[in-house]
């Protein structure tokens, strides 16, 4: 059986995407699995250290915030969606997979629609409560939607669709005690922890924030901080200009479980992958939306979560507010535990699994 999965751009593609693949391997390890992913993109790096192929694709989205920049951008935009196009028709007619799994991203579209025109088998894993405008045109060319929130009648027909929930990183859900957790960042097992994770790309607003009201952070806590590799160097400066104890900011946090393990609270965005990581582990968390994305679904994420007491919502906007919040929810244990019990109802930790099951049944099927 073959089976190729398209998307990416960020880590919340990428990642559950991975676990898919690795619960493909683990369901039949003869499934042959080829990635495609857009050109210039995280999934580039991320997809072949997993141990799996990948071919990019010349495909970039189109920006809907107007500038120069983005006004020549979106010029070239039809001309890379054609070679995407083009190659992703090239791809499936060389590979020959039996299903085309979409997990969302750029490379998701152009693959699950010439998939789709060649009479492969498509199912799509929709991750967030609102779909976005392609997986809404692609569904009805798909056999079956893996989504993880309720009430997605709304937006696919109701016979394809699947409650599976969204698939997290596996190796996150390893035991990790705090004493070794807190000694992988150098940081005091005995103080309550912050950890401060924008996405795999760093968020430009919540660094700010962070930075701008870094003097409040209490003798008791300290801050684990992912910055993002793009606004590492200017952050540590600022952070040598002025020294606090019980920082430690860092690019990219490649020990998640050890960070997850250590953190009391956690400040994040709302991306549906973050938030399935965050509710399989009953993370307290307050969550930061990103207004940048299609169809504003981080708010739509965050206030699902938000409507249930599962998780604290704050504007990306008010991101000065974030220290004092988070100090003011450690310093209520039961808020914390609330927090904790209540996010954990969400949490589908055998989601991976149940969508390879469904790979292969569509597969298989005559």
């Amino acid at each position: 059986m073959r089976v190729i999965i398209s998307g990416g751009g960020t880590g919340g593609h990428i990642f559950p995407a991975i676990s898919i693949a690795n619960a493909l391997k683990a369901a039949d390890p003869s499934i042959e699995i080829l990635f495609v992913g857009a050109q210039g993109k995280m999934e580039m790096e991320k997809v072949p250290a997993a141990g799996y192929e990948i071919v990019g694709l010349p495909v970039a989205g189109f920006h809907r915030k107007l500038n120069l920049r983005n006004v020549a951008r979106n010029l070239l935009f039809p001309f890379r969606l054609i070679g995407s196009l083009m190659k992703a028709g090239s791809v499936i007619s060389s590979f020959k997979p039996d299903v085309c799994v979409g997990v969302g991203g750029y490379a998701s579209g152009p693959v699950l629609y010439r998939g789709a025109g060649k009479g492969v088998k498509c199912l799509i894993q929709e991750q967030n409560s609102y779909p976005g405008v392609t997986n809404k045109i692609l569904a009805k060319r798909a056999e079956k939607i893996c989504v993880a929130y309720p009430g997605m009648e709304r937006f696919f027909p109701a016979d394809k669709i699947i409650m599976t929930g969204n698939p997290v990183r596996q190796n996150l859900k390893d035991s990790v005690d705090r004493q070794s957790a807190a000694a992988e960042f150098g940081l005091d097992p005995d103080k309550k922890t912050i950890l401060v994770i924008g996405g795999s790309l760093g968020a430009r607003s919540i660094n700010n924030g962070i930075l701008a009201t870094i003097g409040q952070i209490g003798d008791g806590v300290q801050l684990l901080w992912q910055t993002g590799a793009f606004y590492y160097d200017q952050i540590s400066r600022k952070l040598a200009e002025h020294p606090h104890k019980g920082v430690k900011a860092m690019a990219f946090i490649k020990q998640m479980g050890k960070a997850y393990a250590l953190a009391d609270i956690v400040v994040s965005r709302a991306g549906a992958s973050s938030i399935s990581e965050l509710a399989m582990l009953g993370k307290a968390a307050i969550l930061v939306p990103s207004p940048n994305v299609s169809e504003d679904h981080q708010t739509k994420n965050a206030k699902a979560l938000e409507m249930e007491g599962a998780a604290l919502m704050v504007a990306d906007a008010a991101t000065d507010t974030l220290i004092s919040e988070a100090q003011k929810a450690l310093a209520d244990e039961s808020r914390i535990k609330s927090l904790g019990e209540n996010i954990l109802k969400f949490a589908r930790p055998d989601a991976a699994a149940d969508i390879a099951k469904e790979v292969i049944r569509i597969g298989t099927a005559k």
